[in-house]
């Protein structure tokens, strides 16, 4: 297995916001295989909390647990995805499982559920997998994209044509989202797979950065900060505060440093030699 550490940089913080007085987002990193997680509780008290707590453990876990007992390549014939993008959806899709359980079983947990947005860095790739309004950008040639569509009324209405974005916004709640984890037996996760080139950098975060930080102002941000992700993430922590806070605010921040390309398999590299 390549040592991620070395191809990737990266940089978390998360804040109360300045309403809320705890909590609800979480945050997980696992460096060695590349792998970083961001979630949004939502429902009674404390319970939003357990779920993303939830999701974020067992998306790691279930994730370390299939690279230490599966290999790595190929391509799911049925979907065209890598193998480890269909790790990473059943990883998601098992968390679901897990929060749902837990919330029919804990009548504190009743009602509970969470977003997600997990992304992989694997083979000069990035996979992401999501369910809900917590986003994944990328900046890339000084352009910011957003990589996820938000599972969310204003995003359906969007789509549909039936209003313009700013239309959308007035008439609706920003914050109901359409898809989340545990709310139901089952969820369909969003996968999706672009290639990653060297000074790529990523941007994951709650809908309590998304919704207080315009993209053009994030833009901004990141083009005054080419190169330090710390002081980056803090800036974006600081203006959603600044412009109100009126949600927790996450932010998941990394970077390619360096290719890096998977390691084939040993018949694949001795058939290399003779090319």
């Amino acid at each position: 297995m390549i040592d991620m550490r070395t191809k990737i940089q990266s940089f978390s913080d998360t804040d109360n916001g300045r309403v809320r007085e705890h909590n609800e987002d979480a945050i997980s990193i696992d460096a060695d295989i590349g792998l970083f997680v961001l979630a949004d509780g939502m429902g009674g008290y404390n319970a939003g909390e357990v779920a993303s707590g939830l999701a974020v453990k067992t998306i790691v876990s279930m994730m370390r647990e299939a690279y230490a007992a599966y290999p790595l390549e190929g391509i799911d014939s049925a979907t065209g995805l890598m193998r480890p993008s269909i790790m990473l959806r059943d990883a998601v899709q098992r968390a679901n499982k897990i929060i749902h359980q837990t919330a029919k079983t804990h009548a504190q947990c009743n009602g509970m559920g969470t977003t997600v947005v997990a992304a992989l860095f694997y083979d000069d790739r990035i996979v992401s997998a999501h369910v809900g309004d917590s986003r994944l950008y990328r900046v890339r040639d000084g352009v910011l994209e957003q990589l996820t569509s938000d599972h969310s009324l204003l995003q359906e209405l969007v789509d549909r044509g039936i209003y313009t974005r700013a239309e959308a916004e007035r008439a609706t709640s920003k914050n109901f989202v359409t898809r989340a984890l545990g709310v139901e037996a089952t969820v369909e996760v969003d996968v999706r797979e672009h290639r990653a080139l060297p000074t790529d950098r990523y941007l994951m975060c709650s809908d309590g950065l998304s919704d207080m930080v315009e993209d053009q102002e994030i833009m901004h941000h990141a083009a005054q900060n080419p190169v330090d992700l710390r002081a980056l993430g803090q800036t974006l922590v600081m203006r959603a505060n600044d412009n109100g806070g009126r949600d927790n605010i996450s932010v998941l921040l990394t970077q390619v440093v360096e290719p890096f390309p998977a390691q084939r398999g040993i018949l694949n590299r001795i058939s290399g030699w003779f090319r």
